[in-house]
């Protein structure tokens, strides 16, 4: 991932954290500061279980509004809770991570740009850009940003509390609702309402219950669509709180992975039910050499070599399923902005998607595209 017009202290930091980085699709397992304790996520089935649950622990860290907490246990008390017939699960407060790898034609290629010149622009929606944050300084994104949220804390540099250290969800944010305002890019969408939840801290890293928090503030904002270009090994939190956005009305989008080229292999959130799973193309439509592929694969969209804005007010090329998640969670946007609620969108997207000729591993129903949704001609 190159940075421009970036502070060159901050990118000698970058280098010399980077061998420390954590690989894109791994999960790692986040301890409290002593080997005793453990900081877990508790689904439980009653008021019984939660209060048995939070009695056992050392310190109740987050309480869901969907029958979760995150809790710090002592390890002795581990087993005790999780043989309960009142609790759903126990799990370890893993990490997932944003996709992305390193490395301009997306929105040209699935057609929003006809969309645009017909008057759809998503005018009215609101979009999650589920993240590292977003540049709140960004000449490209500010007339479009709304309120945003920290779950996650800024390390360095950021104009808002849920501003972007890292230029992830910057990145994410411009493909799916930069202005158009005749310089730098311009999104699928280009005047809905950008919302920065950053979940995802400096290194692109967040913990399996700051990013269901991220996911269920969402939720209760009523915003239109999440779009989450982050992944790992399977929460049971997290896909509590995609269903529980899903349940009240958001459309949830999600990057498959950048596992590829690998069968079977689309990471979480995005392999659950209630998240449409999105794999990367390239400019030939071939699926992209690093997308995850399988069954839970329901549609493609542009990811490979996406140019987009960046942090410090700048533009850069990356590439992953991160990026074609938000040509998604832009589309999606202009199908809410126009009336459709989130299943509706949904099956709107897959009906309409072009056959690029992979297979339904590789593009599930087809090739994002965003003019045939709104019933224009491609």
């Amino acid at each position: 991932m190159r940075e421009r017009n970036g502070n060159p202290t901050r990118r000698r930091l970058l280098k010399a954290i980077g061998a420390t980085t954590a690989l894109v699709g791994t999960s790692t397992v986040t301890t409290a500061k002593t080997k005793k304790t453990l900081e877990v996520n508790v689904g439980y089935k009653s008021a019984r279980g939660r209060r048995a649950a939070q009695s056992a622990a050392s310190k109740t860290v987050r309480e869901f509004a969907f029958d979760a907490v995150t809790l710090q246990l002592p390890k002795q008390a581990l087993s005790g809770i999780q043989n309960r017939p009142d609790i759903r699960y126990v799990e370890q407060n893993g990490e997932m991570h944003a996709i992305a790898q390193s490395t301009p034609w997306g929105v040209d290629r699935v057609d929003a740009d006809i969309a645009q010149d017909n008057g759809y622009t998503g005018d009215g929606a609101d979009i999650a850009i589920i993240d590292t944050g977003i540049d709140a300084t960004h000449p490209d994104l500010q007339a479009n940003l709304g309120a945003g949220h920290a779950v996650a804390s800024c390390w360095w540099g950021c104009a808002e509390p849920w501003g972007d250290d890292n230029g992830h969800g910057t990145h994410c944010a411009g493909i799916a609702n930069a202005v158009d305002n005749t310089e730098g890019v311009v999104g699928v969408s280009s005047n809905a309402t950008l919302h920065a939840v950053k979940v995802l801290n400096f290194y692109g890293s967040g913990s399996y219950s700051d990013i269901a928090a991220g996911i269920e503030y969402t939720a209760d904002q009523g915003w239109d669509v999440a779009s989450l270009s982050l992944g790992g090994s399977q929460s049971a939190a997290v896909a509590d709180a995609v269903s529980y956005a899903h349940s009240n009305g958001v459309f949830v989008v999600a990057a498959a992975g950048n596992s590829g080229p690998c069968t079977d292999c689309v990471s979480h959130p995005a392999a659950g039910p209630d998240a449409m799973a999105v794999s990367a193309t390239n400019d030939a439509d071939n699926i992209a050499e690093f997308s995850s592929t399988g069954p839970e694969i329901e549609i493609a969209a542009p990811g490979a070599e996406i140019y987009s804005t960046y942090d410090g007010g700048g533009y850069d090329t990356l590439s992953g399923t991160s990026m074609a998640c938000p040509h998604v969670a832009g589309a999606a946007g202009q199908l809410m902005a126009a009336g459709y609620t989130n299943t509706e969108a949904r099956s709107k997207l897959r009906g309409t998607a072009e056959n690029i000729g992979l297979s339904e591993t590789e593009q599930g129903a087809g090739l994002l595209d965003v003019a045939s949704a709104l019933g224009l001609s491609s």
